[in-house]
């Protein structure tokens, strides 16, 4: 498979769930340095594109798909939401999209509570390249671990 493809699939799946990206990218032999860099950007366009384009997104996917049933409005996971945001805010939402939620799915969310576009976007930014290096670090080494510990 050429070079090109490779960068494109591990950048495409961090866009949707930034561990994929580590798990690829070094499956594909690629360093450290190109694997965490691949995964923010795939994380980071997901963050502009909805950012930005977010209302026409999903106007879009309303005409398309139709109009959903409504859903409960408090369950223990939009509790948990608000809970965080909260607390910590854009920068609480950021530290844990990466880990817990999902490069759209934390981007949707601090949209959705109120945060201001260049808050989400420089904190996602900060909390993205830290995940996307040290999630990197885990993948490459988990085995190596794992095997110490006798668990492999």
């Amino acid at each position: 498979m050429p070079l090109i493809i490779k960068y494109l699939i591990v950048y495409a799946l961090s866009a949707f769930k930034i561990i994929l990206g580590p798990t690829i990218g070094l499956a594909y032999g690629f360093t450290v340095f190109e694997t965490a860099v691949l995964s923010l950007g795939g994380m980071m366009t997901t963050v502009y594109l909805l950012s930005y384009f977010g209302p026409e997104i999903r106007r879009l996917f309303q005409r398309v798909f139709g109009p959903k049933k409504p859903r409960k409005k408090f369950t223990r996971k939009t509790r948990n939401f608000v809970k965080i945001w909260q607390r910590y805010g854009v920068p609480g939402v950021a530290f844990f999209t990466p880990i817990l939620l999902s490069p759209p799915g934390g981007t949707i969310l601090a949209t959705a509570f109120g945060g201001k576009r260049s808050e989400i976007i420089k904190w996602m930014w900060v909390f993205g390249a830290i995940w996307a290096f040290i999630l990197t670090l885990l993948v490459k080494y988990a085995s190596d671990v794992l095997q110490d510990l006798g668990v492999l």
